[in-house]
């Protein structure tokens, strides 16, 4: 069976290097073609011009020296006429060539006997032309100006200046060939400068792939370095960020598998030890043993419906503030708190307004630091509850006369299952304080406590509360 053929991978700073070379290949090519292309369409405009002028040059030596014989005069013209390096003249009396463009003058047009001949057929009385000649030798582009003169007996003359067209389409070749290469040679530079360029503006990218290829369930602590301040760099900011979230809740998961572990261990152990022991043949002991099993199920009732309070604290939803009257809210969990036990309860201040908050919750949360005030407190002592607004800012407290905190503990009693020396004895599974934390987090605020051991302690739940004005109605 033949293995599938593997692909081969290419870099986002290959295909990057590999679209700019190309788009700047693209760019160079097509304005040195436009320029070239431009340039041979100039080019026989600017031929015929430098003929035309080397035209009137002849006509104007020509007029000036009208006293001499037609020989004369070309010879004249010829001395004093130097043409371009691509250029060649000759002057011809009745049809056969007489004087020549000075040795110096690389385009030798007698040499050419084609363009001669051609010459020779040029009538007397033609007037000045320009005209394109092709021979075996070259491309010419030549002007002929007959020398016309008052004296019927004189001889013939005419002036020939020609252009090497070949030579001239050489030059700007030549032209090209060197924008061609330096083209390239700007080409090369630019693929170097932009391979070390993204080499070092992707480094990010490349950390970030080595530290999610070195991330799994064990290596959660890894971090992507940030080097820069631009997008690379915030996006390794927020990966890190994300990372952070991930391990967080991996440890918040592996944490609660292991304290949920440890919390049910002990009433299933209490349900199975009764079990095996229980006595089928005794109802007494039948009975005793299923009131026991049916108060640790319930026990472990309230365990998981705490465990789901917890799991949905940190969602969106959790928490669904609405218009809420605080002195009434005071009022009705003092009437609920009445019922967790015998103790002299007290409101010592109530918040008169009404603000946006989730009535329920903070039930929820008020009536939790009430049922741990009772747990922790002698019958008969004083149980203190309040509320106040201010600055858009609400706090709730709970204040008892109970065993309280020492000082080295109290920053762990939010904390899940964390139950201090003083619990020992008490019922619950130290997720109470953990969920009014939560509530207090969901409503954008906090939970602090004061205590001092032997006289009690007081917790105070504080969260930002925009205040809702009245609705007043007109007399009508």
């Amino acid at each position: 069976m033949t293995e599938p053929r593997r692909r081969v991978r290419r870099t986002v700073r290959a295909k990057v290097v590999a679209t700019t070379l190309a788009v700047t290949a693209l760019g160079l090519a097509g304005a040195g073609l436009t320029t070239y292309a431009i340039q041979r369409q100039d080019l026989d405009g600017s031929i015929d011009a430098e003929l035309a002028r080397a035209a009137d040059q002849f006509r104007t030596i020509a007029l000036a020296n009208a006293d001499l014989p037609v020989d004369q005069v070309l010879r004249t013209a010829m001395q004093q006429t130097l043409p371009d390096p691509a250029d060649g003249s000759i002057a011809l009396v009745d049809g056969a060539p007489a004087w020549y463009a000075p040795t110096t003058v690389p385009v030798r047009l007698e040499d050419d006997p084609e363009l001669v001949a051609l010459l020779r057929t040029v009538p007397a009385d033609d007037p000045v032309r320009l005209r394109t000649v092709t021979t075996a030798r070259a491309h010419y582009r030549v002007v002929t100006v007959p020398l016309v003169v008052d004296d019927p007996a004189a001889p013939s003359g005419l002036f020939a200046a020609a252009t090497v067209r070949d030579l001239e389409v050489a030059s700007l070749d030549e032209t090209w060939r060197t924008y061609a290469g330096v083209a390239a040679g700007a080409l090369a530079v630019t693929g170097v400068v932009a391979w070390l360029l993204l080499g070092r503006v992707l480094r990010p990218v490349r950390e970030l792939r080595d530290t999610a290829a070195r991330i799994d369930e064990g290596t959660l602590d890894v971090r992507v370095p940030v080097t820069t301040d631009d997008d690379v760099g915030e996006v390794g900011h927020t990966v890190n960020a994300m990372l952070d979230r991930l391990q967080a809740s991996m440890s918040a998961q592996r944490r609660l598998l292991d304290d949920v572990g440890h919390e049910l261990r002990t009433p299933l152990t209490i349900i199975g030890g009764h079990l095996e022991l229980m006595d089928v043949d005794d109802a007494d002991d039948v009975r005793a043993t299923r009131e026991l099993a049916l108060d640790e199920v319930g026990r472990m009732g309230l365990l998981v419906d705490d465990l789901l309070v917890l799991a949905v604290a940190d969602r969106e939803g959790f928490v669904q503030p609405t218009p809420t009257d605080l002195g009434v809210l005071t009022d009705e969990v003092l009437d609920k708190a009445v019922g967790l036990g015998a103790r002299t309860w007290r409101v010592d201040e109530r918040a008169d307004a009404t603000c946006l908050v989730d009535a329920r919750r903070l039930t929820q949360a008020w009536l939790q630091l009430a049922s741990n005030a009772v747990k922790f407190s002698d019958e008969g002592s004083t149980v203190t509850l309040g509320s106040a607004v201010a600055g858009g800012v609400l706090r709730l407290w709970v204040r008892d006369e109970g065993v309280g905190i020492p000082a080295d503990q109290q920053a762990r009693v939010f904390e899940r299952f964390e139950r201090t020396a003083q619990a020992a004895g008490t019922e619950g599974a130290g997720l109470g304080l953990a969920i009014v934390a939560a509530i207090a987090r969901a409503h954008g605020g906090r939970v602090d406590v004061s205590s001092q051991p032997g006289v009690g302690s007081t917790f105070v739940v504080t969260v930002p509360a925009a205040v809702v004005p009245p609705t007043g109605g007109s007399d009508a």
